[in-house]
C-alpha cells in the first residue's frame, strides 16, 4: 500500500516539479509587481494572472501527457487542458493533473489500436487529424463535464481547508504531513497538493501559508540539532554536514533516515511543525510562489514582504520545540540511536518474522545486497543514484559518489540521478534508500541495488568503490 501511494503521489508531483522554474518566475514576478509587492508596477503586474490561468496550468499538463504517451500525449494534454481553463475562472490546476494524463492515455490508446493499420504514406494525415479531432472534441467535453467537477471539488477542498482555519485547527495538519514526509511524500504532499491551493489563494490575497505548510525546515533541523547533541555512533558524525545540507541546502529527504532510525521521533517533527504553523498563521505570514528546493534562501526569496520577522519566528520556533521533544526522546531510545544498531536491529527483527536464520555478515552490507538482488557481477559503465524526485538527495549522493570515483582513479564510469520510478534501463547498479528499495526493483528489476539508509555517512558508498576497482580492472 505504501508504495502504491509513494507511486501516485509521484505521479502528481512530477507534473509539478519539472516546472518549479516557471512557478518561482511567477513568484518572483509577484513579489515584484502587485499592489502589495516590493516595486508596485502595474504595467508588469499584467503578467500574474495569465500566467497562473494559463501557462503554469497547461506546463502541468504537457508534462502530464508527455509521462503517459510522449509529445503526442503532451501536445493533446495541453489541448483539452484549454477547455477546463476558459470554463473556470479560478487556476485549473487540478484540472490540468486530471485531464493532461486523461486525455494522453486516450490518445495512447487510439494509436495502440491504429497500429500497422494505416496505409503506407497516410502516417502523418492520420497523426495530425486524429490528434486535432479527439483533442477539439476532448476539449470541449472538459470544458462542459470535467470544469463542474473540478469546480465542486475546489469547493470541497475550500471548505474543509476553511473550517481547519475558522476554527484555529491548521496547525493539526501537521500530524498528517509530517508522517507522510517521512515516507518520501514529501513532493507528493507539497506539489501535488498544497502547492495548488496555494496559487490559488496567491491571486486572491497576494500571498499562502499552504506553500509553508510542508516546505518549513525548521522540525527538521530540530531533529538533527538534536543528534548533533544526543546522538551516538556515525548518526551523530554526520549530523552538523546533514544540518547545512538540510537548512541551506533545501534537500529535507536527508532528515527522514535519521526519525526512520527512531520512530517516536514523529512526535518531535509534528509538535514542530504544529508550533511552526501556529506562529506563520499568527503573524499572516506567507509565500508568493512555491519554496523549491525547502532551503531557508528560497524561503526568503519567495516570502511576502511584510513576512520575513514572521517567517524567521515560525522557522526558530518549530526548531526549538522539535529539538526539546526529541532530546529526551533520544535519551530514552538509549543505544538505538546508533544508526548501524537500528538496522541491524530492524533487519534481524524482520528475519525473525519471516522465520529466517541470521546470516554470517550483515545483510546491509555491500556484497549481500547485490547478492540479494541475484545480479550478475561484471564491468560497471553505469551507476544511478535514486530518490523520489530524482532532483535532491540523489544529486547529493551522485555527487559523492562521481568525487569517490573520481579520487579512486576509476575511469569510463557514469554516475547519474534519477526519480526511483524511471530509471533507466542501461543502469547496471542502483543506490537508493531502503524505504525506495522495492520501487528500484519494479523500475529496473536487472540492477544491481545497493540499498542506505545515511545519505550522507553510509559506508556502502566506500565498500562500492572497492567493488568497482575489483571488477573494472
Amino acid at each position: 500500500m505504501k508504495e502504491k501511494v509513494q507511486t501516485f503521489g509521484r505521479f502528481l508531483s512530477g507534473m509539478v516539479m519539472p516546472n518549479i522554474g516557471a512557478f518561482i518566475a511567477w513568484g518572483i514576478i509577484t513579489a515584484l509587481f502587485i499592489e502589495t509587492g516590493w516595486r508596485p508596477n502595474e504595467r508588469f503586474a499584467q503578467l500574474v494572472t495569465p500566467m497562473s490561468t494559463m501557462l503554469l496550468p497547461l506546463l502541468i499538463a504537457y508534462t502530464g501527457g508527455n509521462v503517459v504517451a510522449g509529445q503526442r500525449g503532451g501536445v493533446i494534454g495541453a489541448i483539452t487542458t484549454m477547455g477546463v481553463i476558459v470554463g473556470s475562472d479560478v487556476p485549473m490546476f487540478i484540472g490540468a493533473m486530471i485531464v493532461g494524463p486523461l486525455s494522453a492515455w486516450i490518445i495512447k490508446k487510439f494509436d495502440k489500436f491504429m497500429e500497422n493499420k494505416i496505409p503506407a504514406g497516410f502516417e502523418m494525415l492520420v497523426n495530425n487529424f486524429s490528434l486535432g479531432i479527439f483533442g477539439a472534441v476532448l476539449a470541449l467535453l472538459a470544458m462542459v463535464g470535467i470544469t463542474p467537477l473540478v469546480g465542486a471539488l475546489n469547493s470541497v477542498m475550500q471548505a474543509g481547508v476553511g473550517f481547519f482555519v475558522d476554527h484555529g485547527l491548521l496547525p493539526l495538519t501537521s500530524v498528517f504531513i509530517e508522517p507522510a514526509k517521512v515516507l518520501f511524500l514529501n513532493n507528493a504532499i507539497n506539489h501535488g497538493i498544497l502547492s495548488p491551493m496555494g496559487i490559488q489563494q496567491v491571486e486572491e490575497i497576494g500571498k499562502s501559508l499552504f506553500f509553508l505548510l510542508e516546505a518549513n525546515p525548521g522540525p527538521g533541523l530540530g531533529i538533527l540539532l538534536a543528534y548533533c547533541i544526543a546522538g551516538k555512533g556515525s548518526a551523530k558524525s554526520s549530523a552538523p554536514g546533514a544540518v547545512i545540507i538540510h537548512f541551506f541546502g533545501g534537500i529535507h529527504e536527508i532528515y527522514f533516515p535519521y526519525i526512520l532510525m527512531n520512530p517516536l521521533l514523529l512526535l518531535a517533527v509534528m509538535a514542530g511543525g504544529a508550533s511552526g504553523i501556529f506562529i506563520f498563521n499568527l503573524m499572516g505570514v506567507g509565500l508568493t510562489a512555491p519554496a523549491s528546493p525547502g532551503s531557508i534562501f528560497a524561503l526568503l526569496m519567495m516570502a511576502e514582504r511584510h513576512s520575513y520577522a514572521g517567517l524567521l519566528l515560525g522557522i526558530a520556533v518549530s526548531a526549538a520545540v522539535a529539538l526539546i521533544v526529541a532530546l529526551p526522546l533520544l535519551k530514552f531510545m538509549g543505544k538505538d540511536t546508533s544508526l548501524e544498531e537500528a538496522q541491524q536491529k530492524k533487519d534481524s527483527m524482520k528475519r525473525q518474522a519471516k522465520g529466517i536464520a541470521e546470516p554470517a555478515a550483515a545483510e546491509g552490507s555491500l556484497g549481500n545486497d547485490m547478492a540479494k538482488d541475484g545480479a550478475t557481477q561484471g564491468k560497471v559503465h553505469k551507476i544511478a543514484f535514486a530518490c523520489d524526485a530524482g532532483m535532491g538527495s540523489s544529486a547529493m549522493g551522485a555527487t559523492v559518489l562521481k568525487k569517490k570515483i573520481a579520487a579512486a582513479g576509476l575511469q569510463g564510469i557514469e554516475v547519474i540521478h534519477t526519480p526511483v520510478s524511471s530509471i533507466p534501463a542501461d543502469v547496471q547498479i542502483v543506490v537508493t534508500h531502503r524505504e525506495l528499495g522495492e520501487r528500484a526493483a519494479r523500475s529496473n528489476p536487472n540492477a544491481e541495488r545497493i540499498l542506505i539508509t545515511n545519505f550522507l555517512a553510509a559506508p556502502e558508498y566506500d565498500e562500492l568503490v572497492l567493488e568497482l576497482k575489483g571488477r573494472n580492472q
